[in-house]
């Protein structure tokens, strides 16, 4: 395991965490939101091959302006 009794997998992990903040810092205000709606889209991909039929329910629900854990519902 990476972090398991403190060897060099913990250290290989930060230096990762380092140079992907050191990238990020980098990239302009396009390639962020370049980066950010790319990742979006394979998340959406993905989301949508391993549950098909909720992919169309979260979108109606957003589009109607209606957010999970809101509503007129809620009882507490």
């Amino acid at each position: 395991m990476l972090l398991g009794k403190g060897g060099p997998g913990g250290l290989l992990l930060a230096g990762l965490a380092a140079f992907a903040y050191y990238k990020y810092n980098k990239m302009s205000p396009q390639q962020r939101t370049d980066m950010v709606n790319n990742l979006k889209e394979k998340g959406k991909k993905i989301f949508g091959q391993f549950m098909p039929g909720q992919q169309q329910t979260a979108s109606a629900n957003t589009a109607t302006g209606q957010h999970y854990g809101e509503g007129n519902q809620y009882t507490g």
